[in-house]
């Protein structure tokens, strides 16, 4: 009798333990993001590798959580032979909402790179933590220089 009471009180005890595990599961929410990318390039090369060799045309920035950001690191060459000044923007967006929530940033703007050269260029993917009905997204980044 005293085992039985015992195996008892075990599954009542294992059983509170998953209705409180399942419970407080439930309060966490969280949202996966997936992006892919392409990139245009007027009067510069863009690359992935810092010996400039391996074009870089897209990017996939993974999964990104809604209130965090991502970044990624290329390399920018300019292939003229005059100094060129750098510029970011993009288009594309799908979805169109997908720009309000959205923002790419990069450490190179507006950076005069003189000719033959190579800059480092990092850029930063940041998700606002109020997206929402948002949960894979796609746009074209366009890196020019301008001589």
């Amino acid at each position: 009798m005293a085992m039985q009471k015992a195996t008892i009180g075990a599954v009542v005890l294992i059983a509170f333990a998953c209705l409180m595990v399942s419970a407080l599961g439930a309060l966490v929410a969280t949202q996966t993001i997936s992006s892919t990318g392409t990139i245009t390039a007027v009067g510069v090369g863009v690359y992935s590798n810092s010996g400039c060799t391996t074009v870089l045309s897209t990017i996939n920035w993974g999964n990104i959580n809604p209130g965090n950001s991502t970044t990624y690191t290329m390399y920018v060459k300019n292939t003229g032979d005059t100094s060129a000044t750098l510029n970011m923007t993009t288009n594309g967006w799908s979805p169109s909402t997908g720009a309000s929530y959205i923002k790419l940033t990069w450490n190179q703007q507006g950076s005069v790179l003189t000719a033959g050269h190579i800059v480092t260029a990092v850029l930063t993917l940041s998700v606002s933590s109020s997206i929402s009905n948002v949960t894979s997204f796609s746009f074209n980044i366009i890196i020019t220089g301008t001589h």
